[in-house]
């Protein structure tokens, strides 16, 4: 299994070397993108973007003999997610992405929005993803087709394609090329066309191609959340593009954003 060296960020963004030959690439980027060996970058630079907050709920305005007219609850604690869970999100996060599993070897899950507020955890969109094929686990390990249950920061992103107006560091790099077939036959091309790493086993301020480990290699990497391909995945949280791109604009690093991922009862823990 190859491994690369992490490179300082670049403050411009330059094109990368011509695509590497297909048949290696695409094997190294596939085991990459979900837990598994790394795909090397073939240079180029990071940079950040302005981009819009999160969404905010309209206020609602009361009216006479109307229940849909009043205005929404903001809930003091994030939904669904219990007093162990809680305690992982570091104080400073005023924004969190739910990822709620159907079912501890389910791999269909929902992604939540929550900003934090003076009042509480406000709830922005609300979308399908899929998770890894065999559910969620405790105790991840490269190449158990889990993802992995926590609380973990979303600092770094990057992508095959530009810069979808993200706040966060970005590196364009023709490594996110991936081609192939999903477990479901469905088609893998694109799905790395916009990804952000989580940090399991990341370290921050470095590209999801990053290949250091501070956990070890046998406990996997490369967990990110990315475009959706229509089926299970190795060991992220896959997102349709246009919800990707959405996410990827409200994340702000300045609102120390994190994710929170689990079935149901693992969160409620």
């Amino acid at each position: 299994m190859a491994s690369f060296a992490r490179r300082p960020a670049s403050p411009r963004r330059r094109l990368r070397a011509p695509l590497i030959a297909a048949g290696a690439l695409v094997l190294s980027v596939t085991l990459a993108g979900c837990g598994g060996a790394p795909a090397e970058s073939t240079g180029g630079a990071r940079e950040s973007t302005g981009a819009p907050g999160t969404t905010q709920a309209r206020p609602g305005r009361p009216a006479p003999d109307s229940a849909e007219s009043v205005a929404p609850v903001v809930p003091a604690r994030l939904p669904g997610v219990g007093p162990a869970t809680l305690a992982g999100i570091p104080g400073n996060a005023r924004q969190v992405v739910l990822v709620t599993g159907r079912g501890k070897d389910s791999p269909v899950s929902q992604v939540a929005l929550y900003r934090r507020t003076g009042a509480g955890w406000e709830r922005g969109a609300t979308w399908p993803a899929h998770n890894a094929l065999k559910g969620w686990t405790d105790d991840h390990h490269a190449g158990d087709l889990h993802s992995p249950i926590g609380v973990f920061g979303l600092t770094d992103a990057g992508g095959l394609r530009p810069d979808p107006g993200t706040k966060l560091p970005y590196d364009r790099s023709v490594g996110f090329t991936i081609a192939g077939t999903g477990f479901e036959g469905e088609s893998l091309a694109g799905s790395f066309d916009y990804v952000v790493a989580i940090n399991y086993n990341h370290v921050p301020g470095t590209s999801p191609l990053d290949w250091t480990r501070p956990l070890g290699a046998g406990k996997g990497g490369g967990i990110w959340l990315h475009v959706d391909h229509g089926g299970p995945t190795h060991g992220c949280v896959s997102l349709v593009q246009e919800h990707m791109r959405e996410l990827m604009r409200t994340l702000d690093p300045a609102q120390h954003p994190v994710i929170v991922m689990g079935d149901a009862k693992s969160l409620a823990r």
